[in-house]
């Protein structure tokens, strides 16, 4: 190992640790304040009822429902505190408001039955800081992270690329529907014998490119592992593949309750797959932390792709890049990057993509065929250096309404891609009643002029804004169905998904506490993400008194300056408050 590797290691155990005692101690913190105080935070629901449990599911209901939880997260059932040596510790399902579905991780199903009533629910947190460390430790001590690992992120190794190879792989991708720097970055990808990033802003093809790559691998019986922070990018990768070639072997490794949109096969372990007897090349799909436990320990791989890589930290990274010995990284540092205690700028630089990015490595794909040309405008300057243009088909695509009129039609106009409703109200934070009520009169005049919910996303930046928008959208939709089809949720859930029309909601009207979250609410992966969802129609909900932030915080200025750019990329319609009616 060359001089720096130890103080490379000694810091990323550094990041693991303070991650770790970070998260620890805002979770302690948290359990710490009363209960009445936890339930009117959003932090905590009380006065739970144990409605049925079956298969390690564990359905409940309760009167009141404002909490900041959502599917996916950990929680803690108990009815003593959250110290309580009975509590269950289990993952959120599904969240109906009133009507709640969690899986048991780990607890005594028998206490519930017993005790229907009287549960509160907690978040959780799982401690993953052991196996990042023992990655950590692995790739110190192992030859292949000495010799291959280490060195390529520290810089002291290059990839090379086999021209013979690269030449191949464009004659074969010619005819299979990709553009020219979608072929231009899987040839480079099969062709590199170390490491390749493809960079692929909004609606660029990546899981389609992603597909074609790993079809050429497998051709050359390589086993291909898919990788990625998230189950559902996982399962997007996957079901991706066999739209390509329907003969390619392909499964997913892991745990039958993460499945639900899943269109291959699933194992719980390697050995149930029979993978293992192919005498020729295959696909499998795993979180990092597979390989850690009994489900994939100790099972090689040739090639590991990782998929919206800008999300995976450095010590993530280690964990997935000690199964195999040749790293594709999917991904766009200008989307969002780790959750971690770190700001922004450190958490670029944290993840996996910002850090290997800039070093000659890396394609970007420059065609999107998700926004219109209007659209794509903004994000392009922003972002990609002008370099990102819509396809022929996205470019002059409009939102397509039917006749009826209504009240709202000067901002549904299809002539205008991009609006900017300014309602012109103060001092509101996490939730505004006034935007919700905008957005849920510009759903129902969507609805009256034909726009299916599938095609209609909100996009909020806080959980609480999401959870009044969605109780409004129950009351006034008769059919549970149709306001079950509507996605609203914050900007971590909506990447990676895109409407025919996307609302955003910003929420924040003070200008004082909008300088203090500046960095969360302001921050320009969120507003890219925010605003690249839609095929033909932004419309942003607002008040211009958020833009007054860098007055209480001059080191905003360039952050609010992006807003502005944007605000003024838009169709500005000033809609006072007051004059709604």
């Amino acid at each position: 190992m060359n001089a720096s590797t130890p103080e490379f290691l000694k810091r990323l155990r550094k990041i693991v640790q303070a991650e770790a005692d970070a998260q620890y101690r805002a979770l302690e913190k948290q359990w710490s304040r009363p209960l009445q105080e936890r339930v009117a935070r959003g932090w905590a629901i009380e006065g739970l009822r144990i409605e049925q449990m079956k298969n390690g599911i564990i359905r409940l209901s309760c009167v009141t429902n404002d909490s900041r939880f959502r599917e996916g997260d950990l929680v803690l059932l108990h009815r003593d505190g959250p110290h309580d040596p009975d509590a269950l510790h289990c993952e959120l399902q599904y969240d109906g408001e009133t009507d709640l579905e969690v899986s048991l991780i780990r607890g005594n199903e028998v206490f519930l039955a017993s005790n229907p009533d009287g549960w509160v629910m907690d978040q959780d947190w799982f401690d993953a800081s052991p196996f990042y460390l023992e990655a950590l430790n692995v790739v110190a001590d192992s030859q292949l992270g000495r010799s291959t690992i280490l060195p390529l992120l520290q810089g002291s190794l290059f990839p090379k690329i086999d021209y013979a190879r690269y030449e191949r792989a464009r004659g074969e991708l010619q005819n299979n529907g990709l553009n020219e720097s979608q072929v231009e970055a899987v040839a480079l990808s099969y062709a590199t014998d170390l490491l390749h990033l493809i960079q692929g802003p909004p609606g660029t093809g990546k899981t389609l490119m992603l597909a074609q790559l790993a079809r050429l691998l497998v051709a050359d019986g390589c086993r291909v592992f898919v990788t990625a922070l998230t189950h559902r990018a996982i399962h997007n990768a996957l079901n991706k593949i066999p739209q390509v070639d329907e003969s390619i072997p392909v499964c997913k490794i892991g745990e039958g309750r993460h499945t639900s949109d899943l269109d291959v096969p699933n194992f719980e372990r390697f050995d149930q797959s029979r993978f293992g007897e192919n005498s020729g090349g295959y696909v499998i799909g795993a979180t990092p932390f597979a390989l850690q436990s009994r489900r994939l320990s100790g099972v090689e791989f040739d090639v590991v792709l990782f998929d919206e890589a800008s999300q995976i930290t450095l010590p993530l990274a280690i964990m997935g890049m000690l199964a195999g010995s040749k790293y594709i990284f999917i991904g766009d540092e200008n989307q969002l990057p780790p959750v971690t205690v770190f700001s922004a700028a450190e958490a670029t630089q944290v993840s996996i993509f910002g850090y290997l990015a800039g070093r000659g490595n890396e394609t970007m794909l420059d065609v999107t065929y998700r926004l219109n040309d209007v659209l794509t405008q903004w994000p392009s300057r922003t972002f990609y250096r002008n370099e990102l243009k819509s396809s022929e088909e996205a470019s002059k695509r409009r939102l397509n309404l039917s006749p009826e009129t209504t009240r709202w039609d000067f901002a549904l106009d299809p002539a205008s891609p991009a609006v900017f409703l300014d309602l012109c109200h103060q001092n509101t934070t996490v939730r505004s009643r006034i935007e919700a009520d905008v957005v849920m009169e510009l759903i129902l005049s969507l609805f009256m002029r034909d726009v299916s919910p599938e095609d209609i996303g909100v996009v909020v930046p806080y959980r609480a804004q999401s959870r009044l928008i969605r109780s409004l959208i129950r009351g006034n939709l008769l059919d549970n169905d149709l306001a079950n089809r509507l996605v609203v949720d914050t900007v971590e859930r909506m990447q990676g998904q895109e409407r025919e029309v996307v609302i955003v909601s910003f929420a924040t009207a003070s200008a004082k506490f909008a300088a203090q979250v500046a960095d969360f609410l302001f921050q320009p992966q969120r507003l890219n993400v925010a605003v690249t969802r839609p095929r033909t129609k932004l419309i942003l909900v607002g008040s211009h008194h958020m833009l007054d932030a860098d007055q209480f915080d001059e080191n905003h200025k360039e952050t609010m300056d992006m807003l502005r750019d944007l605000i003024g990329s838009c169709h500005v319609i000033t809609v006072p408050a007051g004059r709604l009616d």
